[in-house]
């Protein structure tokens, strides 16, 4: 789950460099996330993701992260077509992002810096499309609202963290190996995923319940046990195309 996953040449945007750069849409437009098998998610789009995804967590680095399933095979995405079309209703933020992203500039302060993907086809310098910086050189409004999206979303990538080191503490996480089996006699299993032991979540204290309840994640992890259901989902998309 790296952090530059879909990026190709990851440079940090430059007003003088790229002042006439614009982003502009593509047909397939999502080819670029058409062989991940997995993105991360943060909590606050859980709810969004499991009517579509299994979200699972998976230990990342150090840390754990929920990342929504996308496909049962190394290198398939079941959501994006061979015409490059995302193909369900709610795509996750860590895809929509792209091609942006936010990266550490500065070791010492910890600020953060627009970086894009130079390799992206999308980005042309003539025609169509939305310019990033006016005459002057400054963020067009389309660019500023495109910039406050990666803040948002760097703010509840830490929001998640502290969700996740909460169920981790409460020793909640317990790994599976899931499993699928198509008609044709295939068979996929995925390893190192990490769901949330409703036993052990019915078993909580009151008052570890009710941190739960008022931080508002226990939504977020209910919504993680439904999603588990669409690993059916994943079967039969699976079994379309193959």
């Amino acid at each position: 789950m790296a952090e530059l996953l879909f990026y190709q040449k990851p440079v940090v945007l430059d007003k003088h460099r790229h002042k006439h750069l614009r982003l502009a849409r593509q047909q397939g437009e999502y080819r670029f996330a058409s062989q991940t098998n997995s993105v991360v998610l943060n909590g606050s789009e859980m709810i969004e993701a499991a009517k579509e995804y299994p979200v699972f967590f998976v230990r990342h680095g150090q840390g754990i992260v929920p990342v929504a399933l996308l496909g049962l095979r190394d290198a398939e995405n079941l959501f994006v077509t061979s015409e490059g079309v995302w193909e369900a209703k709610y795509i996750p933020a860590f895809v929509r992002r792209y091609p942006f992203v936010l990266a550490s500039g500065n070791l010492e302060t910890q600020a953060l810096t627009v970086c894009i993907d130079e390799a992206f086809p999308g980005f042309v310098t003539q025609g169509e499309g939305q310019r990033l910086f006016d005459d002057q050189g400054e963020p067009t409004d389309w660019f500023k609202k495109a910039i406050r999206f990666l803040e948002e979303f760097q703010a509840q990538v830490r929001r998640t963290e502290v969700f996740v080191n909460r169920l981790h503490g409460l020793d909640l996480l317990v790994e599976l190996t899931a499993r699928a089996d198509l008609v044709n006699g295939a068979q996929y299993a995925m390893q190192g995923l990490l769901v949330v032991d409703e036993k052990k979540l019915l078993e909580l204290s009151k008052p570890q319940a009710l941190e739960l309840f008022r931080c508002g994640e226990l939504g977020w992890v209910y919504a993680h046990l439904f999603s588990l259901s669409n690993m059916g989902r994943l079967v039969d998309l699976l079994a379309r195309r193959t």
